[in-house]
């Protein structure tokens, strides 16, 4: 048997006739998965745009070593007792000039919003777009965040993870009050 996508319509299933047989064959050739794409968009894509590609791919890099650096003292920073309120715990800067904090808290949520950015983009682009999503996603400050952070930790893969590279740097492990 051949694999013709249009070999059904030689027949003229429900009494197509004319141009709407024609319409409909064009359809499957057009459309037919039988059929290799047309690569010559995209490669003439990527010849024209290498430098901007070549970027995308360096700063895909930089955000993947750095995730890869920050994540693990990031995990090291959390107090232990941080999931068992709650109410998030007071951040050590809610004490200083409120000029400082809230610049603090703008360029943190601002370097949040582009690292979100950034991981959707990704998902097309070269790179670990929810790697990156999720590390916005903690950066961010919105009505829920630590709910959330809670119900997130008390998954049994995340806490072990966790806490097994609290324990490889030698900090108590986080606690949780019920999984």
């Amino acid at each position: 048997m051949v694999n013709d996508p249009t070999a059904i319509l030689r027949k003229r299933p429900f009494g197509l006739r004319g141009d709407a047989l024609h319409l409909t064959k064009t359809f499957f050739n057009r459309y037919s998965t039988t059929r290799m794409p047309d690569l010559s968009v995209l490669t003439t894509f990527v010849g024209e745009h290498k430098t901007l590609l070549s970027w995308f791919a360096v700063i895909s890099g930089i955000l993947f070593v750095g995730c890869l650096l920050v994540v693990p003292w990031l995990v090291t920073r959390i107090p232990s007792n941080y999931f068992l309120s709650d109410h998030r715990p007071k951040l050590p800067f809610a004490d200083r000039h409120p000029v400082l904090r809230w610049t603090g808290l703008i360029a943190k949520n601002l370097v949040g919003g582009i690292l979100i950015a950034a991981g959707v983009a990704m998902l097309i682009l070269p790179g670990q777009g929810i790697l990156t999503m999720v590390m916005g996603g903690l950066l961010l400050d919105f009505p829920g965040k630590h709910r959330l952070e809670r119900r997130v930790i008390r998954i049994k893969f995340v806490l072990r993870s966790i806490n097994w590279l609290r324990h490889r740097s030698g900090v108590e492990p986080i606690k949780v009050d019920s999984i």
